[in-house]
């Protein structure tokens, strides 16, 4: 299937696509700095450079867009119809490279939360469920548990 886009369009759609400071990424920490967390963004000393860090709480946050992760059974999580094996590639590629980054993160001795662009989307339409996830997150820095998927 021809895509429908020419090739420079398609090129400028894919350019415009950020890796760091995304709409829910940035709405997340705004959300956490209102309720009086600290963190360091985008830590390059750290493996994965995870989106948020509260070192007070030894705690990673990793904001992943559905799409590119591939968030099992989300309806961002779709597949492009034009150069399927490319994609299908390239999204192995991602879901093999978060596997390893969360396995290094764990033999690191890391508390780490992955929260789904779909969590954030819901949050900043309902605000007793932004509440409810938000709850979760305070919650998480202070229990015993390793890891928290939203």
């Amino acid at each position: 299937m021809a895509d429908i886009k020419s090739a420079s369009e398609r090129s400028k759609n894919m350019a415009a696509i950020r890796s760091k400071g995304t709409r829910p990424e940035v709405y997340l920490r705004k959300k956490l700095f209102a309720r009086s967390y600290r963190y360091r963004k985008n830590v390059s000393y750290i493996y994965g450079h995870p989106d948020i860090y509260l070192a007070k709480y030894n705690t990673v946050i990793f904001v992943h867009g559905c799409f590119w992760h591939r968030h099992y059974g989300c309806k961002y999580a779709y597949t492009p119809k034009s150069r399927i094996d490319f994609w299908t590639n390239k999204f192995q590629k991602n879901v093999q490279r978060d596997k390893i980054v969360l396995d290094k993160l764990t033999e690191e001795q890391y508390k780490i939360i992955v929260i789904w662009e779909c969590s954030v989307k819901k949050m900043m339409k309902d605000a007793d469920y932004e509440k409810e996830i938000l709850d979760k997150i305070s919650d998480f820095f202070i229990s015993s548990e390793l890891f928290l998927e939203l």
